[in-house]
C-alpha cells in the first residue's frame, strides 16, 4: 500500500468556488488520483490535510493556524511511513494583507522542504520524496474573496519559475498545475470541478511512474 500525503489549503479541500460548500472526496482531486491509481491497479491511500488559508510560512492576523510549517512535522510524524509527500500552497501568501512576491513564496516551500525532511520519524522509517505542485496563476479576484485578494494577481507573477528555483536546489519534483487547468472565472482563486478532475488526471500520471 502506497501512502500518499497531501499537504495544501483550499485549492485542494475542495471548495465550490463562490461559496463555503465543499466538493465530496471522490471530486476533488486528491480523490480523482486516489480512484484513477486504484483503477490502474495501484494500492494507494491518500491522506488530506488540507486548510483553507493555508500558507506557506507566515501567519493569518485574523484566522489563528494558517502558518503551514506550524505542525507540519507532526503531520509527517503521524503519517509514516509515507512513500511521497505533495505540498501545493503559495495561494495564500498572496492575500492583501501580505506585500510577497514568488519569491517570498519560494522561500517558504524550501522552509517546508527543510522541515518536512527533519520531520522526526521512527528509526527506520523512510524520509519521503516530496513533489511540489505549484498552484495555477491567481486571476483577476471576484466574489466575496476579492476583498482578501485584491491584487493578488499580480503579486503571483513567476510562482512557477520561483518553484522550479526552489525544486532543482532541493532536489524535489515539480509539477506546475497552470500547465492543465487554471483556476475557476468565478472567483478567480478556487477550483471547479471539472478543473479537479483535469489536476487529479496530470497528478494521477506522475505518482504512477513516481513510486512504480
Amino acid at each position: 500500500m502506497k501512502q500518499i500525503l497531501v499537504y495544501a489549503d483550499s485549492l485542494s479541500w475542495g471548495i465550490v468556488p463562490g461559496t463555503r460548500q465543499r466538493l465530496p472526496f471522490d471530486a476533488r482531486w486528491p480523490g480523482v488520483m486516489e480512484n484513477i491509481l486504484h483503477a490502474r491497479g495501484m494500492a494507494a491511500r491518500v491522506f488530506e490535510n488540507c486548510l483553507n488559508g493555508r500558507k506557506t510560512v507566515w501567519d493569518d492576523p485574523f484566522k489563528p493556524g494558517r502558518n503551514g510549517i506550524e505542525g507540519i512535522q507532526q503531520v509527517i510524524e503521524m503519517h509514516s511511513p509515507l512513500d511521497l509527500v505533495i505540498l501545493m500552497l503559495g495561494t495564500n501568501d498572496f492575500q492583501a494583507i501580505h506585500a510577497h512576491t514568488a519569491w517570498h513564496s519560494a522561500q517558504g516551500i524550501s522552509a517546508l522542504i527543510d522541515s518536512i525532511r527533519h520531520a522526526p520519524v521512527e528509526p527506520g522509517m523512510p524520509v519521503p520524496p516530496i513533489l511540489i505542485v505549484v498552484p495555477p496563476a491567481i486571476r483577476v479576484p471576484d466574489g466575496p474573496t476579492m476583498p482578501k485578494f485584491l491584487g493578488s494577481e499580480h503579486r503571483c507573477v513567476g510562482l512557477a519559475d520561483a518553484y522550479g528555483d526552489v525544486a532543482t536546489s532541493h532536489g524535489c519534483m515539480i509539477f506546475d498545475a497552470g500547465t492543465v487547468t487554471t483556476t475557476s472565472p468565478r472567483d478567480g482563486i478556487h477550483l471547479d470541478a471539472e478543473q479537479h478532475v483535469a489536476l487529479g488526471r496530470a497528478i494521477a500520471d506522475i505518482v504512477q511512474v513516481t513510486l512504480a
